[in-house]
């Protein structure tokens, strides 16, 4: 069983902002719309170049769409 990152995002929600569908997303960053799926759900973290490539679709910058927990001490 593939383990959930901790990485969060809000590509749902900006990608219903911009009036885009899963499959119109997939298309603009390369993935099939099964991996963005991965990806919107938590399932799988996004590689370095396709997190910016997600990020330039939306114009906004990478922390504005994925996010990290901050480590408690």
């Amino acid at each position: 069983m593939v383990k959930p990152t901790r990485v969060t995002n809000n590509i749902r929600a900006l990608r219903d902002e911009a009036g885009l569908t899963q499959a119109e997303l997939a298309l603009h960053i390369g993935v099939t719309r099964q991996t963005l799926i991965a990806i919107e759900q938590g399932k799988y973290s996004p590689t370095l170049e396709l997190a910016f490539q997600i990020s330039r679709v939306f114009g906004t910058g990478i922390d504005a769409v994925f996010h990290y927990p901050e480590e408690q001490r």
